[in-house]
């Protein structure tokens, strides 16, 4: 007898193109297992006219889906990892994590100019506060705007002259096919990338033996490594949908490397370090402790007490990383 998975999955066409990616690498190694696509509409995806970090943050783009696993009308989901609070619900875990995508953030422009050589003034469009205030601090003459929708969305307003250039996910745009659009790769230990940026990751009841042991099919731990760490991170350092926070991982033979920064939504406080280690959570948490004694949680309070006429109210237009681009 044919067994049948349903797998749960936001309707856009990143989120689909994802699931269908890994029903299809399931269905290699499965041959007998059906996989049924279940489409679910998220608050994230409703509500398009607000900053997501005003009604919810993160969770909005996966609150829907966890219900679909936990009351059993779905077996499993495929996340964009970024898009995980750093906190599940009780009953579900992450039993997967394929091989990761690009990590690098590119900047896609209307005249093929890198980041140096933009024209002063010019406008880039970014729906990130992360990369609203690198962007701020790489080439303060340059003017941040928002920038919301999904890729081909923002595509289509680069062509319309709405703005100059744009910053995407390197990784978004590949799993679309759209790599040839990449424009310049920015480095990502200098542009550092959003916490599990290219990783996807699957989800499913906590014990269900049966449709975790299928998934486990896919992982590849040593991606699951380097997001362990960046998750660990974000934990240790006490991060929010509210704090622009980055990090960026590699390995140094057995050894992990972590680089990350914690700043304040305006800007004004930015800290960077970095740490390693054999154990990937212990590297972690070392980075954290070192970025707390540089000041970090100066700029984790920011967002709670803006500068009276400061640039928060700017920063608010911004929202965290989401939707795999």
């Amino acid at each position: 007898m044919q067994e049948t998975l349903v797998l749960a999955t936001r309707r856009s066409a990143l989120a689909l193109a994802q699931s269908r990616a890994v029903r299809a690498a399931l269905l290699a190694r499965f041959p007998d297992l059906r996989i049924e696509l279940k489409e679910v509409v998220t608050e994230g995806d409703r509500l398009l006219d607000r900053p997501l970090a005003e009604v919810g943050g993160k969770g909005l783009f996966v609150k829907a889906i966890e219900a679909e696993l936990l009351a059993g009308r779905a077996d499993f989901a495929v996340h964009s990892f970024k898009d995980l609070p750093a906190e599940l619900p009780p009953g579900l875990a992450v039993v997967a994590v394929p091989p990761r995508e690009a990590v690098e953030d590119v900047l896609v422009s209307r005249r093929g100019e890198s980041l140096a050589t933009l024209p002063r003034g010019a406008r880039v469009g970014t729906s990130s506060l992360r990369r609203a205030v690198l962007l701020r601090r790489l080439r303060p003459d340059l003017e941040v705007v928002p920038l919301r929708g999904n890729v081909d969305t923002r595509l289509r307003k680069l062509e319309a002259g709405e703005v100059d250039a744009v910053i995407l996910a390197r990784a978004g745009l590949v799993r679309l096919g759209l790599a040839d659009r990449a424009g310049e790769v920015l480095d990502p230990r200098v542009f550092l990338p959003a916490i599990a940026q290219g990783a996807l990751a699957l989800e499913a009841r906590e014990g269900d033996r049966r449709v975790g042991g299928i998934l486990r099919a896919l992982d590849d731990p040593p991606s699951a490594a380097r997001v362990l760490a960046e998750r660990a991170f974000l934990r240790a350092v006490g991060g929010n949908c509210h704090v622009p926070i980055g990090a960026y991982t590699w390995w140094e033979g057995e050894i992990l490397a972590i680089k990350g920064f914690v700043a304040a939504p305006d800007g004004t406080s930015y800290v960077e370090a970095e740490a390693r280690g054999k154990d990937p959570e212990e590297a972690a948490r070392a980075l954290a402790e070192t970025l707390l004694a540089r000041g970090a949680a100066r700029a984790l309070a920011g967002w709670a007490n803006p500068a009276p006429g400061g640039q928060d109210s700017a920063s608010s237009a911004f929202r965290p990383d989401t939707g795999g681009a």
